[in-house]
This record gives C-alpha cells, sequence and structure tokens, in this order.
C-alpha cells in the first residue's frame, strides 16, 4: 500500500505545481493527472481530505464500494484511511472529465489549536465514500465561498493567516454538518427503510438464535449486512428517532428479554447467554440500567 506522506507529495503524484504552503491547499480536481495507476491501486493520504466534486469519471473505492463521481457532492477523507481509485485505461483526468476543489489540510497545520481535537468528533470523515453529502445549489456556493477564501489566504503567508484559515475551516465543518442533517431529513423515506431492515435484521439474529453463536450483535456487523458505515448508521438512526445504532441494538436485546423472563421458565443466566452476553452479570447490570429493575424483580411481576 502506498501511503501519501505530505500535500507537496500527493501533488507531485497527481502532476500538480508545488503547493504553496506546505501544510494546507486547495487543489483543483480537473487539473490532476493520475498517471502512475498503480499507486491508486491501495493507499492513504496522512492528511485530512475535504474534496467537492462534480461530473467526475474516477471511482473511489471503500471496501466493496464504489460511487461515481456524476454529481455534487462532498466526501471526506480523515489520515491514514485506506482507499483505493480505479482510474480507467490508465486515462488521465483533465478538464474534460469533470471539475472540482479538495481542500487538504496536515495535521501539522491543527497544532495547538482547538480545532486538532474537535475535527475528530465529526463523524462524517469515517463515512463511506456512497455516503457522500449531496448538496443543494445554495449549499454548493456557501461552501466555495469558503474554499475560495482559504485558498486567497494562504497566497500571502503571515502571521495571521493560520487563524483565519482556522477559522474558514471550522465554519466548513459546521456547515458540512448543517447540510448532512438536513440531507437525513430531506431522505427521510429512504431512511425509515433502513430502520426497518435493521428491526428485520435484529429479530432475525434472536429468533435464529444466532447469538448462542457469534455473540452480542454489534453495530459493524448491522451496518456491515445494511451496507452503511457504523457511523453513518448511528447518525442516520440519531436524525429519525433521537437513539443511536447501539442504543437501538440494546431496547431490542431489552425487549427479546423481557419476552424470555415472562414467558420462559429459563434462568437469569440462561437468558443471559441466549441473547448473547458472555456473563451474566452484565446482562443484569443493562436490564437494570434500562428498566430500573433486575431481571428476577421484573419476572416477579408476572408470578
Amino acid at each position: 500500500m502506498k501511503t501519501i506522506n505530505s500535500i507537496a507529495e500527493f501533488y507531485r503524484l497527481v502532476s500538480l505545481p508545488e503547493p504553496l504552503h506546505p501544510l494546507v491547499s486547495i487543489a483543483r480536481v480537473g487539473d490532476m493527472r493520475f498517471s502512475n495507476s498503480t499507486v491508486w491501486e491501495h493507499f492513504s493520504l496522512n492528511f485530512y481530505c475535504v474534496s467537492l466534486k462534480r461530473d467526475v469519471s474516477g471511482k473511489v473505492k471503500y471496501g466493496h464500494q464504489y460511487y461515481d463521481y456524476d454529481k455534487g457532492l462532498m466526501t471526506f477523507i480523515a489520515p491514514r484511511q485506506v482507499q483505493a481509485m480505479d482510474t480507467p485505461h490508465e486515462e488521465t483526468l483533465g478538464p474534460e472529465s469533470g471539475n472540482g476543489l479538495a481542500l487538504l489540510i496536515h495535521p501539522d497545520f491543527l497544532y495547538k489549536h482547538p480545532l486538532a481535537a474537535t475535527i475528530k468528533n465529526y463523524q462524517f470523515f469515517s463515512y463511506a465514500v456512497h455516503e457522500a453529502l449531496h448538496l443543494s445549489e445554495k449549499e454548493e456556493k456557501n461552501i466555495v465561498e469558503i474554499f475560495e477564501k482559504i485558498e486567497a489566504e494562504y497566497q500571502h503567508i503571515d502571521r495571521h493567516t493560520q487563524d483565519i484559515i482556522l477559522s474558514q475551516i471550522d465554519l466548513l465543518l459546521n456547515y458540512s454538518n448543517r447540510f448532512y442533517e438536513r440531507q437525513f431529513i430531506t431522505r427521510k423515506a429512504v431512511n425509515h427503510d433502513v430502520l426497518t431492515r435493521m428491526e428485520i435484521l435484529l429479530n432475525e439474529y434472536f429468533d435464529k438464535q444466532k447469538s448462542l453463536e457469534n455473540g452480542l450483535p454489534t453495530v459493524e456487523s448491522i451496518a456491515e449486512q445494511l451496507h452503511l458505515s457504523p457511523h453513518y448508521l448511528s447518525d442516520l438512526l440519531r436524525s429519525l428517532t433521537g437513539q443511536s445504532a447501539q442504543q437501538h441494538i440494546q431496547e431490542k436485546l431489552i425487549e427479546k428479554a423481557k419476552e424470555y423472563l415472562s414467558i420462559t421458565n429459563l434462568s437469569v443466566a440462561e437468558i443471559a447467554y441466549q441473547l448473547g452476553f458472555e456473563y451474566p452479570q452484565s446482562f443484569n447490570k443493562l436490564f437494570k440500567k434500562k428498566t430500573n429493575i433486575s431481571p428476577l424483580e421484573f419476572r416477579q411481576m408476572f408470578n
């Protein structure tokens, strides 16, 4: 796997001139030429990349998912995320194949600024490419204006440059957070379908007693079956119900536990193992946390 450690190295690999600033830069997608195709088969960046892309013929893959960049959208890549890019027939990406902007931010640029810590709170940096942010015309205009302000600022570097650019990056991430929340709302019908499919998967998991063999269901395993990233699934569910994916799983666990406690003679320990808990104490703790009573106290309500 090829690791690209600096913005300057990335620029050389895509045949762009040396960046004006070593730690932050705006690159134009239409000017990039991916001539060394073997590099892009399996690579990672040691810096953040926030891209606004339109009508681009290249494809980026996470796992087994491909996404065609044929509409205006944003993607967010964190350092050291493994990626793959398909450039058909080793053709170059020129202006005729698409356009867009890519903001490249080396983690050292954030050093000693609160953004160095808070940028990790934006979960869209761990979304998959097919979970990209689709922008309205007005939203896209806001984002482009921020990109242009960042680009203009590092043309003449002085003691104010870093703070001004960091404030623009902070604004960009806050806008992106807002726009993702809007996207969850506007796609509510589709997202309800995801919630329904998750409920079916969890019911099937317990009804077929897969927990006896595989243990407790995890957010990662459920997300994989839904072809979503774990963070995207949690954020989607939170927008619909106010609960994360993990909380949904726990609710289903408690629902099944109540069923076993009320209609079977299984001991509390047997129910815990049936649900996938390794230790009965863990089951007892979760049940009491969610219901304010112990499993035995719940069972006594039916005797």
